[in-house]
């Protein structure tokens, strides 16, 4: 069982509600930073409607005795009696304006505190390191968060109701301590019970909500791999469309069962405390008709009590039901919280150096040792390496061995368990990483293919060039895609892939062209290439090679790849084996020496002969 989870049994399982109120302060200050002028607007409407339940109660008592009193021929109706009428239209009408305004202002605020709260979530996610994304708890912290943008508006809608509906019950609840206190605390005990139910049952609902996050998670995978572009061919290979309903169906009815039993239980326990609270109000409602019938209180004022009581424990109920409903939610806002408290290891609070506009003596990795988080294996065991300005170095190894690996820790996706990457004498945890960045070009194997035209695909490889075609041609023509671009219907504005109307989907080797030149629209000096050409056919991984003399001339060049026609050409060649460099050194040496690199090239070469 998750150690974070509230348990259903909880002694404390009230504390904890009430601990989450804490939530609101800051939920509140989100929703002030979202929209200050449709927030402010919002409350003066409610402050206004919440009097006027009052207001009209009090001109229909004066209505009523007035016509009871000109029926019997007591008195006649007075002067003012139609402007009295009046003023109740007047009131009615206002209510119904502001219930139209307040609905109005309230989608408006909908709109902006969804769009606040996403770009919040975005924001942060942006600046946590690699090693979050590969922890499930982290992923159900992050969906939990997402929801929030959403699923936190009928919260802030409720929090609003309370405000209005505790303004109202004031004003009814002063009107009927007049008449008779033991009225209106009668009510209050009456359905004090109901929200106390209210309260245990939403309890329950977010702890059963939380309990599923995972399940719901795997739940969008399978729905995801039976439907989508990337899985249907193997879906209709191999047949999997079968097992993966199964799982769905599984997970799905899971879910069900346990929302059903506790829906169930609500029903019954909600049913009986409901019957509770109408008696209370009947209870209450038959004590006024007594007085009245007695002669103690006339024909209005038991109109204006019955309205009153009426519409006491309506607002009762309902206010008890939000806080009960608020003081819950409050609770989904921990997920909210947690998620904005997850902090990046790797950005120190000193890290401000600049890095070096000319690379000078180069990185140094001196007893680097990592492992992945959850892992005990050592990818990576006290490796020692120089990588010199204006040098070119291969790295080549079997699977597994930490290529890959190498290449995040020396772009700062990760940070070393033990030892240190120096740049120009520098640790990298010094640096400004924003700084940092700016002058490192990197193509991963697994690249984005970002479903934008071709001149953004190209043009985020450096965001602030992105409207700049000279720089976008340029990049494309050292990769390769200005052939790939030329053939597309509208060019460098062609959307590229087909989850967007009019796009145009693109080949392995092609998206990895344009890929390669978003990393050329870098102009780094440092550029970092992870498998640059494994897509692409022989020929096109020749033209490639032919220009990456050029390309990297006065730069450092880094790159793995497992095709040895290509890592020959690299001014020095490592090769790791089990987390350390086993063998450095040109094609040549490697190949004398006779041993892991020769082994794989003569491995290799075998199917070529």
């Amino acid at each position: 069982m998750n150690p974070d989870r509230p348990s259903r049994r909880s002694p404390g399982a009230w504390i904890q509600r009430v601990r989450a109120l804490r939530n609101l302060p800051p939920m509140l200050k989100l929703v002030w930073e979202s929209g200050p002028s449709v927030v402010l607007s919002c409350v003066l409407l409610r402050l206004v409607a919440a009097v006027i339940p009052l207001a009209m109660l009090s001109v229909s008592r004066m209505i009523i005795d007035a016509v009871v009193a000109a029926t019997n021929g007591s008195h006649p109706l007075p002067r003012r009696f139609w402007g009295i009428v009046l003023l109740e239209f007047g009131l009615a009408a206002s209510a119904s304006i502001l219930s139209r305004a307040i609905g109005f202002f309230e989608s408006l605020f909908a709109d902006r505190f969804t769009r606040y709260v996403s770009l919040r979530v975005m924001e942060h996610a942006s600046t946590l390191d690699l090693a979050s994304y590969e922890n499930p708890d982290f992923y159900d912290k992050l969906e939990r968060a997402r929801l929030q943008a959403t699923d936190r508006i009928a919260m802030v809608r409720e929090t609003g109701s309370v405000l209005q509906q505790a303004i109202t019950i004031a004003t009814l609840s002063a009107a009927i301590l007049v008449y008779s206190p033991w009225l209106l605390f009668g009510l209050i005990g009456c359905l004090l019970p109901a929200f106390l139910g209210e309260t245990h049952f939403a309890f329950l609902g977010y702890t059963l909500n939380f309990g599923q996050t995972g399940t719901r998670r795997q739940m969008d995978y399978y729905r995801t791999l039976g439907a989508s572009k990337e899985s249907a061919k193997e879906l209709r290979l191999f047949g999997l469309a079968p097992f993966f309903l199964r799982r769905y169906a599984e997970l799905s009815d899971s879910i069900y069962r346990d929302n059903r039993a506790l829906a169930g239980r609500r029903l019954w326990v909600g049913s009986l405390l409901s019957v509770l609270s109408s008696t209370g109000y009947y209870a209450a409602y038959v004590y006024v008709i007594y007085r009245t019938v007695s002669g103690h209180q006339s024909v209005g004022t038991m109109t204006f009590l019955a309205g009153s009581i009426a519409a006491t424990s309506t607002n009762i109920q309902n206010i008890f039901s939000s806080f009960s409903s608020i003081a819950d939610q409050s609770l989904f806002l921990t997920d909210l919280r947690d998620f904005f408290a997850v902090q990046p290891a790797s950005r120190h609070s000193h890290a401000n150096v600049i890095a070096p506009r000319s690379v000078q003596s180069g990185f140094e990795l001196r007893n680097v040792t990592f492992s992945y988080p959850g892992s005990a294996r050592l990818v990576l065991n006290r490796l020692n390496m120089r990588w010199e300005p204006r040098e070119r170095i291969a790295i080549v190894g079997s699977n597994g061995q930490g290529k890959t690996t190498l290449v995040k820790l020396i772009t700062r996706l990760y940070e070393p368990d033990e030892g240190q990457i120096l740049l120009d004498g520098v640790d990298l945890r010094d640096f400004d990483i924003e700084d940092l960045y700016r002058h490192i070009g990197v193509i991963c194997q697994d690249f984005m293919r970002y479903e934008l035209s071709a001149a953004e695909n190209i043009g985020i490889g450096r965001i602030e060039d992105l409207r700049n075609p000279e720089k976008l041609q340029n990049a494309a023509r050292k990769s390769g895609a200005d052939k790939v671009i030329d053939h597309l219907p509208h060019h460098y504005e062609q959307v590229l892939g087909r989850r967007f109307e009019g796009g145009v989907d693109l080949s392995g080797g092609e998206w990895q062209k344009i890929a390669l030149a978003r990393a050329y629209m870098r102009e780094a000096q440092i550029l970092i290439l992870d498998e640059p050409t494994a897509a692409l056919d022989a020929r096109s991984e020749h033209e490639v090679f032919q220009r990456f003399t050029e390309l990297t001339d006065g730069k450092m060049a880094l790159f793995i790849s497992h095709r040895f026609s290509t890592v020959r050409m690299a001014d020095r060649i490592l090769v790791l084996e089990n987390g350390s460099i086993a063998e450095e050194g040109d094609h040549a040496r490697l190949m004398t020496l006779g041993k892991t690199y020769f082994n794989l090239f003569e491995l290799q070469a075998t199917h070529y002969r």
